[in-house]
């Protein structure tokens, strides 16, 4: 596994900068709640997967077919993970009680909350691996043992309702803030009785940024395990990240049906888990054989092409008769939604 990098500082600069304007963007475009409109994600949706795409065609076309290979196993890894996080901002969502007019706000500020959250783990990850050649091990074990636990979780039935005033961010929160009763359009806190009041959008954007804490534990070792280069890995995340809110709104009714994901989930993450756990061997041991990164990309399209399929086939006709609710969500969802991992 090439550890060199492509990102120079003034890639890096350019990419960032990209970022932060799409990100921005975001944030003016969602300034006025409104519901989101299955064709305004839709629309949205398709601009954030050309954006990554055209960008593979750059990487492809400047660095070769080597890079391009792995910039692009690395992004479908981390969006069919991305979908995970969809699953827990659901939960959360509807446990918060958001209004739909607010749940895009609260998506994107645990965007962003993931995005900073994994620029650090990124930066820590690239230190390690430059300095100890075992943490190519110790990244392997963490993935595979990331993947027992979904493929357990994935194989028990029933519901995933979140509690939200047992998790510890909350509770730590409402210690030290008293929370009013009910949402407050986007503001965070207001000014209730003579004294500072935090909103429940508050609450729940913390609960959200707590979670997104989980998730990067095993989403940067993942693309790690497909490429060396920082430069990549964060091009990955971010691409795979900026895409969820309007992918939210696009899924939303769809996500329930994908009760097979977590299996999947976990055969990508036990594929990737053993290719580190090999190239740390192959340091050691050049007799070794090693993952190409063209078979990894193979192997984790193919995983999720069978478990969407078999999804699709298991709850075909088990949507009849439901009624949808605001947000998008079957009256009987929380009886086949698959388990997450928080």
């Amino acid at each position: 596994m090439d550890q060199s990098t492509v990102g120079s500082p003034l890639l890096w600069a350019l990419t960032i900068g990209f970022v932060i304007v799409l990100v921005a963007g975001d944030f003016l475009l969602t300034r006025r709640p409104h519901e989101v409109t299955t064709r305004e994600a839709a629309i949205w949706s398709l601009f954030y997967v050309s954006i990554p795409l055209a960008f593979g065609g750059f990487i492809w076309a400047r660095f070769g077919s080597e890079r391009g290979t792995e910039y692009l196993a690395g992004y479908v890894v981390e969006k069919s993970l991305s979908v995970d996080n969809l699953f827990v901002f659901m939960l959360l969502l509807s446990a918060f009680a958001v209004p739909v007019a607010l749940q895009q706000r609260v998506l994107l500020y645990g965007i962003v909350g993931a995005l900073l959250l994994r620029g650090v783990f990124i930066a820590l990850g690239a230190a390690a691996l430059e300095s100890f050649s075992a943490t190519f091990l110790v990244f392997g074990v963490i993935l595979l043992v990331t993947a027992v636990k979904v493929g357990r979780d994935a194989g028990h039935e029933g519901s995933d309702e979140v509690d939200a005033g047992q998790m510890r961010s909350v509770r730590l929160l409402k210690r030290f803030f008293p929370v009013t009763d009910g949402y407050q359009g986007t503001r965070m806190s207001v000014i209730e009785h003579g004294r500072r009041a935090i909103t429940p959008l508050a609450v729940v954007t913390v609960a959200v940024l707590a979670t997104d804490v989980v998730f990067a534990v095993d989403s940067v070792p993942a693309v790690y395990g497909i490429t060396g280069d920082p430069y990549l890995v964060f091009a990955t995340n971010a691409f795979a990240l900026l895409g969820l809110r309007a992918l939210y709104f696009l899924l939303a009714g769809a996500l329930s049906r994908l009760v097979h994901l977590g299996y999947g989930l976990a055969a990508i993450l036990a594929v990737i888990g053993v290719k580190l756990v090999l190239h740390w061997a192959h340091g050691i041991w050049p007799a070794t054989p090693e993952i190409p990164t063209l078979l990894s990309l193979g192997l984790i399209v193919g995983i999720l092409l069978l478990v969407t399929v078999t999804s699709l086939i298991s709850t075909r006709g088990s949507d009849d008769g439901n009624e949808t609710n605001a947000d998008g969500r079957r009256s009987d969802d929380s009886d086949r939604r698959p388990s997450t991992r928080p």
